[in-house]
């Protein structure tokens, strides 16, 4: 192996075959380090019934489409990872597996990158960190006051209902994996308690199409960071929650209800065997409710703006209200076995010592491009648009630093879009 290259890029997810397979296509001397194997959160970090919430057309990896047989399916967890590694299997990456970069710095007198790694020391002109943004699972320090007695689980480390203990199962969290853990639990037959917290959720299918085809439709996707109507801000919101199981479907925590989901508001304290929640139920359940009705019409105004002919939808009308505020339950005589805490994650971008982050830990960037010459990253939510964290925008902010890498000088260009408003789907 060389001890410098023009490019190196750390991480080998999806983001960095992208970064490579661009870099390769341009003729660009670079390699690729990954920590684990390629397709390791997919493979590693996902439950067995994970599937994707975006249609598989949305799949656009550079020089790679999605072309099988269900385009407006939704892939499965092991098809996700048969998907990347096929991927990278088109093109054979310089990528080399099991490597951890434990430290990046530049040497300005030399004018180059140092990459310090577990197989040896590195430089490069230019570096591209390509790691994503969910780093270390996030657990809250009241976590601490369960006793040792309750199993409990990070949404990561959450394999399927089998592998749990007998009882019933605390799931704090509704984003998209909390969503979607308490369903798997409560379609096993498992008495599931969910705390519901702020997160919005989406419609699946509206007027004839899957929403996410209406806002492609509409310009969405294509909308850059600085364009969207809450600018930096959308990157720290949560995912709506919606799913792609069973060909795809909404997450109705009402009807989880009325079949004997217990839902709680958020969790306030632990107090020896009992915990407290927030009073905060119906607000939530309200309030995501009213996000999913705001996307449908921002799009009943853009098929009637554009003349299109759509079926009409009925009235949404909520399946079940909570009868009374239940703010207080026992554990132990709920028999609670198990928590799982989807609590997101934090970054760890400690072992980069280059000055460009912000005062919370947050690259500071323009489309990926920092204000260190030859410094980038590439694969974080709402890098430059909605899909630059996912497989349908990787592409675009990919070869868009390659053009960088060459010219070496910043690039920017506009949308003019104004369609959509600020309560679509956000990260």
């Amino acid at each position: 192996m060389y001890n410098h290259y023009s490019v190196i890029i750390v991480g080998g997810g999806q983001a960095g075959l992208a970064m490579s397979y661009c870099l390769k296509e341009r003729e660009i001397d670079h390699i690729v380090f990954e920590k684990n194997r390629i397709g390791h959160s997919w493979r590693d970090r996902r439950w067995d019934s994970f599937c994707l919430v975006t249609p598989n057309w949305q799949c656009q990896l550079p020089g790679y489409h999605y072309n099988g047989s269900d385009p407006n399916g939704f892939m499965q967890k092991d098809e996700i990872v048969k998907y990347i590694e096929e991927y990278a299997e088109s093109f054979s990456p310089p990528i080399k597996e099991g490597v951890e970069v434990l430290k990046v710095t530049k040497n300005d007198a030399l004018n180059v990158f140092e990459i310090n790694t577990t197989i040896g020391d590195f430089t490069a002109d230019q570096v591209v960190i390509a790691v994503g943004g969910y780093h270390n699972p996030k657990l809250p320090r009241i976590a601490e006051r369960f006793p040792t007695s309750i199993m409990q689980l990070h949404s990561s480390q959450y394999q399927n209902p089998e592998s749990l203990p007998d009882g019933a199962v605390l799931v704090v969290g509704t984003g998209q994996s909390g969503c979607q853990i308490a369903e798997d639990l409560h379609l096993a037959g498992k008495q599931v308690h969910l705390c519901v917290g702020s997160a919005p959720r989406s419609p699946r299918r509206y007027r004839g199409k899957d929403v996410v085809d209406w806002l492609a439709q509409m310009g969405y996707y294509d909308l850059a960071i600085d364009e969207h109507p809450q600018k930096d801000k959308v990157r720290a919101k949560a995912n709506h929650y919606v799913t792609g199981r069973d060909g795809g479907r909404e997450i109705n925590l009402r009807q989880f209800a009325i079949e004997g989901m217990q839902l709680h508001g958020r969790l306030k304290a632990i107090h020896h065997d009992k915990l407290e929640f927030f009073d905060d139920l119906v607000q939530n359940l309200d309030n995501a409710d009213a996000v999913a009705e705001s996307i449908k019409k921002t799009i009943d105004g853009f098929i009637e703006k554009n003349h299109i002919e759509a079926p009409i939808d009925p009235p949404y009308q909520p399946v079940w209200q909570p009868q009374e505020s239940i703010l207080e339950i026992d554990f132990v005589k709920a028999n609670i076995g198990v928590v799982i805490w989807c609590t997101g994650y934090h970054t760890d971008f400690s072992w980069i010592e280059i000055p460009v982050f912000d005062g919370k830990g947050y690259p500071g960037h323009k489309r990926g491009v920092t204000d260190v010459n030859g410094f980038y990253f590439l694969g974080l939510p709402w890098l430059y648009t909605w899909g630059s964290g996912r497989f349908s925008g990787i592409a675009r902010d990919a070869n868009y630093l390659a053009d960088c890498m060459i010219s070496k000088k910043k690039v920017s260009s506009s949308s003019a879009w104004s369609i959509v408003n600020e309560f679509l789907i956000g990260s």
